[in-house]
């Protein structure tokens, strides 16, 4: 009996420790961008107090997903008077867009007339239907895919200069401001070896201002413009960000950054001041494709 009950024990005792071990496992944690850890709720209040909101994502991540949701639907539930925006969307599908918002698209015509990307489903139908059932605008910000490849393959800037007038309203004024010597821009073509690298690093600028050009146009007073973008479009307070602040340097920008380790308990040093906000995914999380 006696040796009964001491294995009962031991096996609750292992049970208790097991059960603690798989609750410590977790999938993420927030950084602020000097490494401090920081709740949800912070983050949460931190973009109701801005105009701006440059959610850097990995296009892949279901984390980032997931948090682009809880965020607009908590920000929904704290009466902030938000609109919406995504570089996933190019700004000649807005009409599109805007039909499907109202009803008045099926589902089916919307994804081919929005030409949305492959992972919409998993990825970025949850916030679009957010958006539609509670009337909430959403933005079709970044530049058509066909002249940001003629500013690749054609030349440069230049490429565009024989648009017509319908075609420039689907971009920011030309010519753009232009700093190659950003180091996101640096780094891309470091990337290209010097290889056709300057035209697509200014590929890369007129996507960045086209959709901070296309922000700003849209934000009105005491509104939250949320933004999904990849997380190099917004990384160390340069591309959309830079954008931004070039067209009006009064406005109020918050950035989150999506980065991947194989621990969660501090944020390496190479990602400190990536953004204001720092979310650190297990490198082990699974993929959306």
């Amino acid at each position: 009996m006696k040796q009964t009950l001491i294995s009962s024990f031991t096996l609750l005792y292992l049970i208790s420790v097991f059960s603690t071990q798989a609750q410590e496992k977790k999938a993420f944690e927030l950084f602020s961008q000097v490494g401090e850890p920081i709740t949800y709720r912070s983050v949460l209040d931190s973009i109701s107090q801005t105009d701006v909101v440059l959610f850097g994502e990995f296009h892949n991540n279901p984390i980032s997903h997931w948090l682009q949701f809880e965020l607009v639907s908590d920000l929904k539930k704290d009466s902030i008077n938000l609109i919406l925006g995504a570089e996933m969307f190019e700004t000649d599908t807005q009409k599109a867009l805007d039909l499907y918002l109202r009803d008045s698209l099926a589902e089916s015509e919307f994804r081919k007339k929005a030409r949305v990307w492959t992972n919409y489903a998993t990825d970025y139908k949850p916030i679009v239907d957010f958006a539609k059932s509670t009337s909430t605008p959403f933005i079709a910000t970044n530049i058509p895919r066909p002249y940001a490849t003629k500013v690749y393959k054609n030349g440069g800037f230049s490429a565009l200069d024989s648009l017509s007038k319908v075609e420039y309203e689907l971009m920011p004024p030309l010519p753009i401001p232009f700093d190659m010597s950003l180091s996101s821009y640096q780094n891309m073509l470091d990337m290209m070896g010097g290889h056709g690298g300057e035209d697509l690093v200014k590929a890369q600028a007129i996507k960045d201002a086209t959709m901070a050009h296309f922000i700003l146009k849209n934000l009105q007073p005491n509104q939250v413009f949320f933004h999904l973008n990849g997380s190099y479009h917004s990384n160390d307070f340069e591309g959309i960000y830079w954008y931004l602040k070039t067209y009006n340097p009064d406005v109020n920008i918050l950035t989150i950054s999506t980065v991947e380790q194989n621990e969660l308990n501090s944020l390496g040093e190479e990602h400190h001041n990536k953004a204001n906000f720092i979310i650190v995914v297990d490198e082990d999380m699974t993929k959306t494709y």
